[in-house]
């Protein structure tokens, strides 16, 4: 299966209210792993060669500090382009926590707004 159609399966069996997503995409080919580093650049893979050639990708949902859903399926469709393959399998999920942003001090206009762009 492609890592892209793979990525998208594994989003889709998520519950609803998952936050946090940290998976391990281990290489087929590790003479590929300067070519699969300069793509996963893009969502900031960190690569782990502790054990075979390996690396984490962190997803976030809709909040927090890690690369979004589009950006990683993006990229692991360039990876699929360039016929590098791989297997992903999941290392963590959070799930049922929610974003925590203080408001204090801040005007009416910016906590609508801010309301606007988070029911989307």
């Amino acid at each position: 299966m492609a890592l892209a159609d793979e990525f998208q399966r594994l989003v889709s069996s998520l519950p609803e209210d998952w936050s946090y997503l940290e998976l391990d995409l281990a290489l087929d080919e590790p003479e590929r792993f300067v070519e699969a580093a300069t793509l996963l650049t893009q969502v900031n893979a960190i690569p782990d060669t502790s054990e075979g050639i390996h690396f984490r990708i962190r997803v976030a949902n809709k909040f927090g500090h890690a690369a979004a859903v589009p950006a990683v399926r993006a990229t692991l469709r360039l990876l699929d382009e360039q016929g590098i393959k791989g297997r992903l399998e999941v290392r963590d999920v959070r799930a049922g926590r929610v974003e925590v942003v203080p408001m204090w001090g801040r005007p009416e206009s910016v906590r609508r707004e801010f309301a606007r762009l988070r029911m989307q």
